[in-house]
């Protein structure tokens, strides 16, 4: 009994921050809305949504993701918070979405992209602005780097908007003039989407 008295006020206190922050998101959300439509977000609204967040001093959550179901939670648990989100795809969490038993040097891109059409299918239903991004990339995992791009520019020529928000390539390791000529050479790839 005595401990549960000791915690009831920071319960409390939880509680009532949870409320307001709640409250705070919400009225945050609606006035997104009014700047971004809700589903994946690309180029001009990428960078309003961006802005916003900015603007009124809050944080976008990133979660890498590994099925359709952790991106179906990640997606519910930012509409019931009333807040955007980041859902991120790895290497090794594109390959996990592709499965074990497809044994292909392709499976981090196929079930990357697969991911990112499962999101692109259903995240405007559930009423949110979502990111589309991929973790980390380095010098080692660009082929598929290169296959989520061929998919972008695939989803861009049908439907005006590359597949993915935005893409990490993190080439920290290599020197800096290798990793600024690789840089400069997807630039000029990604620039007409």
């Amino acid at each position: 009994s005595l401990h549960f008295l000791f915690h009831l006020p920071l319960i409390r206190f939880q509680i009532s921050v949870s409320k307001s922050l709640s409250t705070f998101l919400y009225s945050t959300m609606s006035a997104l809305c009014d700047v971004v439509p809700p589903g994946v977000v690309t180029g001009d609204d990428l960078i309003k949504l961006m802005d916003h967040a900015r603007l009124n001093g809050y944080a976008i959550p990133a979660v890498n993701c590994t099925s359709s179901s952790t991106a179906n939670s990640v997606m519910e648990a930012a509409r019931k918070a009333g807040c955007p989100v980041i859902i991120q795809v790895s290497n090794g969490g594109g390959a996990y979405m592709c499965g074990k038993g497809l044994k292909t040097s392709e499976s981090a891109t196929i079930g990357s992209v697969a991911l990112a059409m499962h999101v692109r299918s259903v995240a405007k239903y559930y009423g949110i602005p979502v990111v589309l991004h991929s973790d980390h990339c380095a010098k080692k995992l660009l082929p598929w780097f290169d296959g989520m791009l061929k998919a972008d520019e695939e989803f861009f020529a049908k439907y005006g908007e590359p597949l993915f928000s935005s893409h990490m390539l993190d080439l920290s390791e290599e020197p800096d003039e290798e990793n600024i000529a690789i840089c400069v050479e997807y630039f000029k790839r990604m620039a007409p989407m």
